[in-house]
């Protein structure tokens, strides 16, 4: 221990609140460990009130980046110097890199959106998806979708239509694309509108551990045999609605993949290595499963 952690050690990790049940420093440490670099990740929990004051210590302390979570993935673009252009396009960052002070904003999520999704590239395309969800999550899946494959049409839901609507003329203007329908989160409406959909990503937080809120897991009628689901949750790795429509003989994906792989490009970002995915997947459903 003495010889790997001494005062060259390079400090990287996570932003958000709250994170009591993040897998992220598991992954970040178990590939530091396993490519014997010098980093050490660790998570802080930052209320919406201490996130200048927080970027402002990372830059005080040099710590080299930060991953960010909810709820601060679209308020931290106001504190960042530059942003790449997927995270300037989708308006939420999840990775800052600083650089002698200078803090640069990136959305990595995109890149674990692709790896997940790109295996039914073909299925999706020319296809109907549903979208629960306008926060950043759901920013950084509407890019991947409008950007990579090519929906036929978008249906984005959330609790609040207004939101929803508010996403689809964002995207409107900022990516030209304007085949988007707009509605609420009201279970027995939603039925027919999953059956219709070949591709239903959840892009909320709703099944994370430990929440319970069953609002889109109780539609056991909305899933079929060609429908794919995608729920962005990783904790737990087989959510209700997952569950639920795997019952129901659809594909199902969880986030693990997509954390995976988002965090590859941050490590890479940050670290200027290529995290080992294979052996952190591995080690990461082990570590779920003890």
């Amino acid at each position: 221990m003495k010889d790997s952690f001494h005062l060259n050690t390079q400090l990287i990790g996570l932003l958000g609140h709250p994170i009591k049940h993040t897998y992220s420093p598991f992954i970040h440490n178990v590939a530091i460990e396993l490519k014997k670099l010098n980093y050490i990740y660790l998570p802080f929990d930052v209320p919406t009130a201490n996130l200048k004051n927080a970027l402002k210590g990372m830059i005080a302390l040099g710590i080299k980046g930060f991953n960010v979570t909810i709820p601060h993935k679209e308020n931290i673009l106001h504190f960042l110097n530059d942003v790449s252009e997927e995270a300037s396009i989708i308006g939420a960052v999840n990775t800052i890199v600083n650089d002698h002070g200078k803090l640069t904003g990136y959305n990595t999520d995109v890149q674990g959106i692709l790896e997940t999704l790109n295996p039914y590239k073909e299925s999706i395309n020319n296809e109907r998806i549903s979208v629960v969800g306008a926060g950043g999550a759901a920013r950084a899946v509407i890019y991947s979708l409008v950007r990579y494959f090519k929906p036929r049409k978008i249906i984005l839901v959330n609790r609040t239509e207004e939101r929803a609507e508010s996403l689809k003329n964002y995207f409107k203007d900022k990516m030209k694309f304007d085949s988007f329908k707009t509605m609420e989160l009201f279970p027995p409406e939603m039925v027919n509108v999953f059956k219709e959909s070949k591709l239903i990503i959840n892009a909320t937080p709703i099944g994370m551990y430990p929440d319970s809120d069953d609002s889109i897991t109780n539609l056991e009628d909305s899933f079929i045999k060609d429908h794919i689901v995608f729920d962005l949750v990783y904790n737990p790795p087989q959510t209700r609605l997952l569950q639920t429509a795997l019952k129901k003989g659809a594909v199902t994906l969880n986030g693990l993949k997509m954390l995976v792989f988002q965090a590859a490009k941050s490590f890479e970002l940050w670290t200027g290595e290529q995290m080992p995915v294979e052996e952190i997947q591995k080690s990461l459903q082990l570590y779920i499963a003890s």
